[in-house]
């Protein structure tokens, strides 16, 4: 087959990072496909990520690539290059950047590779400033100057993510089984985040849970993986046993049950960037002093979203070895969040 270098015929996009990054690719994803329809487009992402755009319309293709576990090794890993290079990319957007994939798509033999130079970024045909350190804009925007790079813009700049037939079905029986009638509002509430300074305190959530059972007729759902087992089964007991806990689901179908939720509260997780495509308005609580990771770049896109985010005066942020007890986590307040809440589900005037 002949490469097309002037008009793409098969186009790899690359997010091999979380979850959340991923939703917030959708938009460039979107809008490739609208300024090339003729094109073949796949996407790699890792295994963690596939239920994230294994819906996605825009997409041919939705390619693997398991660099903890099925392409660990270098022999796995040169047979992944090897089989990528048989599916003779023209062009390949690279919106995160890893050594890894930096290697895998000049391995691969596509001729353009767009992305930012950073970290084996040498191998890239066209290099972008890397300056998302400095949070100036949204990752959004970040995502969509990658493509921008090859004179493609975006019009439409919501995230998006299908949940399939089978998967609101499942969302129907949870709640069935649960006992969790649809006409009562459903609050989601996840406790857990990947680092301590992003994890606000669980008591606090739960007395936001309980002042909301006790002002509206609520019910809450608690979210998180399995290895958050234990601090879900905490919040449950704190906020009494009517509350249910859904653990370890495909993100597919916490999708679905999101798209039936009101409300979410959640701390900076990637489940709020999935919530906020299924249009669920979203209450998330940030910490950390660092423009990289600000609200400004990660906050859900669109206005039914509150924020939280407090500067507790640190000079330097020292992430998870804070020796000031993540104090722009407990600034933020119980009652706040409250309020907000209540807002959202309709207690107060505004």
């Amino acid at each position: 087959m002949k490469r097309n270098k002037k008009n793409p015929k098969r186009i790899l996009l690359v997010r091999t990072d979380r979850i959340g990054d991923v939703v917030l690719t959708t938009p460039a994803i979107r809008a490739v496909r609208q300024s090339l329809p003729e094109s073949f487009l796949a996407m790699m992402v890792r295994p963690y990520s596939v239920e994230v755009v294994k819906n996605n319309p825009h997409l041919d293709e939705v390619i693997v690539y398991d660099k903890r576990g099925k392409h660990k090794t270098f022999w796995n890993s040169f047979k992944f290059v090897r089989d990528l290079r048989k599916k003779e990319f023209d062009l390949a957007f690279v919106f995160h950047p890893t050594n890894r994939v930096n290697i895998i798509t000049f391995l691969a033999g596509i001729p353009e590779r767009i992305g930012y130079n950073r970290k084996c970024g040498f191998l890239l045909t066209k290099k972008l400033p890397d300056e998302k350190f400095k949070g100036e804009k949204h990752e959004i925007e970040y995502n969509l100057e990658v493509i921008a790079a090859r004179g493609i813009s975006a019009a439409n700049k919501e995230v998006e993510m299908v949940v399939s037939q089978e998967e609101e079905n499942f969302a129907l029986k949870f709640f069935q089984e649960n006992g969790l009638d649809r006409k009562i509002p459903l609050v989601a509430i996840q406790p857990g985040a990947s680092c301590p300074s992003k994890r606000w305190p669980v008591e606090r959530f739960a007395e936001v849970g309980k002042k909301l059972m006790e002002s509206f007729p609520v019910k809450i759902i608690i979210i998180g993986s399995n290895e958050e087992g234990p601090l879900l089964e905490r919040l449950r007991r704190l906020l009494g046993e009517k509350a249910v806990i859904v653990q370890g689901l495909a993100l597919g179908n916490v999708g679905a049950i999101l798209k039936q939720a009101q409300l979410f509260i959640s701390n900076d997780t990637g489940p709020v960037h999935i919530a906020a495509a299924m249009k669920t308005p979203c209450l998330v609580i940030f910490g950390r002093k660092q423009p990289g990771l600000s609200p400004r770049r990660w906050r859900p896109r669109g206005r039914e979203h509150i924020i939280f985010h407090k500067d507790p005066g640190c000079q330097v942020c020292l992430a998870h070895s804070c020796d000031k007890g993540f104090q722009c986590l407990k600034a933020i307040t119980v009652f706040e969040v409250f309020q907000a809440a209540q807002k959202i589900l309709g207690g107060v005037n505004d």
